[in-house]
C-alpha cells in the first residue's frame, strides 16, 4: 500500500470528530450559515466542495448586493463571508463530501479522505448552470456569456443580445433584458417555446424582441469580449454569425444533489424538498440556498435561507439538549 493510501486509511479509522453542524457546501448561503452558527458557540465544519465560494467565484462584478454601492467582485465578496465565519471560529476544508449517512446519528460525513460526524447537517450545495456544452462557452464566461439576466442585465446597455432557451426562463430573461439591450434574439432549438402562454405573448409583442427557430449556437467569437455567436440550424446545418455584446444561456439548471439521492426527498427535478422552513425530510438535516430554492437563484436570497437554516438549527439544537437532559433526569429520578 502506497504512503497516501495508508495516511487515507488511517485517517478514516481514526475516530471520528462530532460537530454540533456540519456544512457541506459553500457558496452565500454556506458562509452566512457558518457566521452564525459558529457565533452561536456551536462548533461548525463547513466543507467547501470542488469550487470554495460556488458560483460567485465565476462572477466578475456583483452590482446588487447589498452595502456596496460601487459594486464587488464576487470572489472577494465570498472570501469576505469566509474571513467573517472563521473570525467567530468555524472551520474550513476544502474538499468534496463522497458520501454520507443520515441513518446513523450523530450523521457521518464522508469526504475523500476522512470521516466526520455531525449532530445537524446543512445542505448548501447548491445548483450549476445547464451549458452550451461548447468551447468558446467557457473561454467568454465572465466576458459576455451569462447565465443570470438579473445578475448581469445591466452590465449590457444599448448592446445586441442573444437568449438562449424556450423555456419560462428564457422568455422572462429575455423580456427583463430589453430594458437594458438594444434588441433581443431569442435563439430555440424548436419551432415552439414551451414557456407559458402569457409570457409568450409578453414576448411576441415586445418589439424588441426577436426570434430565431430550429437554431443552436455552435461558436462565439469576440476578443476581450463576446462581438457575435454562430447559430446553427438544425435541420439544414446552415450557419449564421449574429452580432451580439452578450449571451444569455437559459436552458435551466441542475442541482447538485447527486450525493443526497437516496438520503432526502427530492422533488422531480432533484431539488431538495423542504418540509418546514429549511427542515428536510430527515430530522436535524436542513437545506439553504439553490440546492432547494430553484425560483430566485440570487446570492442575497441563498444568504436569507443560510441566516434562516443557522437559527432553525441551533433552536433544533437547543430543543434537542433539553430534551436529552429532561429524560436523563427522569431515568435518574426512577
Amino acid at each position: 500500500m502506497s504512503e497516501a493510501n495508508e495516511e487515507h486509511e488511517a485517517n478514516r479509522n481514526e475516530p471520528a470528530k462530532i460537530y454540533d453542524v456540519i456544512i457541506i457546501g459553500s457558496g452565500p448561503a454556506g458562509y452566512t450559515a457558518a457566521i452564525y452558527t459558529s457565533r452561536a458557540k456551536l462548533s461548525t465544519l463547513l466543507i467547501s466542495g470542488s469550487l470554495p465560494g460556488g458560483q460567485l467565484m465565476t462572477t466578475s462584478e456583483v452590482e446588487n448586493y447589498p452595502g456596496f454601492p460601487n459594486g464587488i467582485f464576487g470572489p472577494e465578496l465570498m472570501m469576505n463571508m469566509r474571513q467573517q465565519a472563521e473570525r467567530f471560529g468555524a472551520s474550513f476544508l476544502d474538499d468534496e463530501v463522497a458520501k454520507v449517512d443520515f441513518k446513523t446519528r450523530p450523521f457521518k460525513i464522508e469526504t475523500h479522505s476522512q470521516l466526520f460526524r455531525g449532530e445537524a447537517i446543512l445542505a448548501c450545495t447548491g445548483a450549476s448552470p445547464r451549458k452550451l456544452g461548447i468551447t468558446a462557452e467557457q473561454e467568454f464566461a465572465g466576458r459576455g456569456v451569462s447565465y443570470c439576466a438579473t445578475c448581469d442585465g445591466p452590465f449590457f446597455k444599448g448592446e445586441d443580445i442573444v437568449v438562449v432557451g424556450g423555456g419560462d426562463t428564457a422568455i422572462e430573461e429575455a423580456t427583463f433584458l430589453t430594458k437594458f439591450g438594444k434588441s433581443v434574439k431569442i435563439v430555440h432549438r424548436k419551432q415552439s417555446l414551451r414557456a407559458s402562454k402569457i409570457l409568450q405573448e409578453k414576448a411576441f409583442e415586445n418589439p424588441k424582441i426577436d426570434f430565431l427557430w430550429n437554431h443552436v449556437i455552435a461558436d462565439i467569437y469576440g476578443d476581450k469580449k463576446i462581438k457575435s455567436v454562430v447559430a446553427r440550424d438544425i435541420g439544414t446545418g446552415k450557419e449564421q454569425t449574429i452580432p451580439a455584446g452578450g449571451l444569455f444561456v437559459a436552458i435551466g439548471h441542475e442541482p447538485n444533489t447527486e450525493i443526497f439521492r437516496g438520503h432526502l426527498e427530492l422533488d422531480d427535478k432533484g431539488y431538495i424538498i423542504l418540509k418546514d422552513h429549511t427542515s428536510t425530510s430527515v430530522d436535524g438535516v436542513f437545506a439553504a440556498g439553490d440546492v432547494h430554492d430553484y425560483r430566485y437563484r440570487q446570492a442575497i436570497t441563498a444568504g436569507g435561507f443560510g441566516c434562516m437554516a443557522a437559527l432553525d438549527i441551533e433552536k433544533w439544537l437547543t430543543e434537542k439538549r433539553h430534551l436529552a437532559k429532561m429524560n436523563l433526569l427522569t431515568e435518574k429520578e426512577r
